[in-house]
């Protein structure tokens, strides 16, 4: 099958959160299982073009009031020859810092004209190729205006035979803008209502994209109904209803060259299930690095976050209301904290951990550091208000730290809630989120860890024995491409 993948980041190349991981994680997945796979997305400024190579000829793009040309670049994913990741080279869209924005602009003024580059990059790309693909695969809804392209405009031109497939990643990030934006899109006004962009008097995105899609998945079965539940769907949820037909959640995998224990260059020992005395001598070394006394008795609770609403932070840090004082002043327990996000926040940890002697936290982001906290720690806190997929607490497992986390999304397929009666579960799980919920289930794990001593370690290696390969998730995939063919290709 030939697949092209539409999206804005893939690792290594730009990332801002587990989208990009996704998309290249699947694609090589799928590129190993035999199948004719290419990436393509923007070259953004820090996309080095000398290590890349430049396809003959200039490239001519439909989008905005006037035909706009682009260069295109390419290169093999490292550690898959065979996967091809193409960039659309657009020094007026992608030659500056971020993705979508800037610390001084977090959502670029342009975007849609930007994202309309990319997208309507991607249709001429695979003319310049000679190459039509079976599905096309969009992520997000940066992405959207492909599966809107396909369906509106571009079928009768070499893609009478795809189809379009959109993940939702987020679908609290939809791509809302002004109707002046249109313009932008290189489309015909026509398409504002005919493609479902308008949305209170403005544009939409994913709005579009979803009505326009042979199939939708999102990043884990739960998600998928949560969605289409006017709680979890964010004014989408009657569209994603109408259309439930054709949705699936498909759980993320997790990336096991990265993420493994036994094999992981960026922790200082390594350990299995079979040998655990390694990740007591990285708890030593996250808590000489975080500035913790070093105790191998007292519980360690690791929490690596965008400090964002969705992550639960003012059930944590909020002053006056989060639970974070009070954990630290009430039990025996370390805490080692990164992230980076709402400033409010960051403020608050740093005003925290003056106040506490046992909570140390890192602002901003240190992959190597990350990597200490998942094998370091104990016990990893996700408090999420929702969830798509997650992946910490699936690193947390296979490194053998129990999550503490929220019922919802992705955290809800993951994680088994521990039961005291036979030692099963894999992590510890509330419901309802409140500062309240949050220090009583925390206070419950460490009461465990100080009294349950073997119902904790049988957690941990039932974690650690957990399979979170992308092979099931990339079969996964291919049932709902075959789907989204059969249903006619759109037509």
């Amino acid at each position: 099958m030939k697949i092209l993948m539409v999206s804005a980041e893939a690792v290594p190349f730009a990332k801002t959160g587990g989208l990009a991981d996704m998309v290249s994680a699947l694609a090589i997945q799928l590129s190993k299982m035999g199948h004719d796979v290419k990436i393509v997305m923007p070259r953004y400024y820090k996309i080095d073009r000398a290590k890349l190579q430049k396809l003959e000829g200039p490239m001519a793009i439909s989008a905005g009031i006037q035909e706009t040309w682009s260069a295109v670049y390419t290169t093999a994913m490292p550690g898959c020859e065979s996967l091809k990741v193409y960039f659309i080279d657009h020094e007026a869209c992608f030659g500056r810092d971020g993705v979508y924005g800037v610390a001084g602009e977090t959502d670029f003024h342009d975007n849609p004209y930007r994202f309309a580059v990319l997208c309507h990059g991607a249709f001429q790309l695979c003319r310049k190729l000679g190459w039509f693909p079976d599905i096309i695969h969009a992520h997000d809804w940066s992405a959207c205006l492909a599966p809107v392209l396909l369906k509106h405009v571009c079928r009768y031109c070499g893609f009478e035979k795809t189809a379009s497939v959109l993940t939702i990643h987020n679908l609290g990030y939809q791509g809302q803008y002004s109707k002046d934006s249109f313009p932008a899109l290189g489309i015909d006004w026509g398409l504002f209502y005919g493609a479902s962009f308008e949305h209170n008097g403005g544009i939409n995105f994913l709005q579009a994209g979803i009505s326009s899609s042979d199939m939708i998945t999102t990043v884990s079965p739960t998600y998928a109904r949560e969605i289409q539940t006017p709680e979890g769907g964010f004014g989408m949820d009657g569209l994603l209803r109408e259309r439930s037909a054709v949705v699936r959640g498909i759980l993320n995998g997790a990336d096991l060259t990265q993420w493994n224990p036994a094999t992981d260059k960026k922790i200082p020992f390594r350990y299995s299930a079979k040998d655990m005395s390694g990740k007591a001598k990285c708890k030593a070394e996250l808590q000489k690095k975080m500035g913790l006394p070093v105790r191998e008795d007292v519980p360690v609770i690791g929490i690596v976050t965008r400090l964002a609403e969705q992550k639960g932070i003012a059930e944590i840090f909020a002053p006056g209301y989060g639970s974070m004082y009070d954990m630290c002043t009430k039990m025996d327990v370390q805490f080692a904290v990164l992230g980076s996000g709402e400033s409010w926040c960051e403020n608050e940890i740093n005003v925290l951990q003056s106040k506490l002697p046992n909570m140390r936290a890192y602002i901003g982001y240190d992959d190597t550091l990350s990597h200490l906290i998942e094998a370091g720690s104990d016990f990893f806190l996700m408090p999420s208000k929702y969830e798509p997929c997650g992946l910490n607490q699936i690193y947390s497992m296979l490194y053998g730290t129990l999550p503490i986390v929220r019922r919802t999304g992705g955290l809800a397929d993951t994680v088994a809630n521990y039961n005291e009666n036979n030692a099963d579960g894999t992590g510890f799980v509330f419901d309802n989120l409140t500062p309240r919920a949050v220090f009583d289930t925390v206070g419950w794990a460490v009461w465990a860890y100080y009294n349950k001593k073997q119902d904790i370690r049988k957690m941990q290696l039932r974690g650690m024995d957990t399979t979170f390969s992308w092979d099931s998730a990339a079969n996964g995939y291919l049932e709902v491409y075959k789907e989204a063919l059969s249903r006619g290709c759109g037509i």
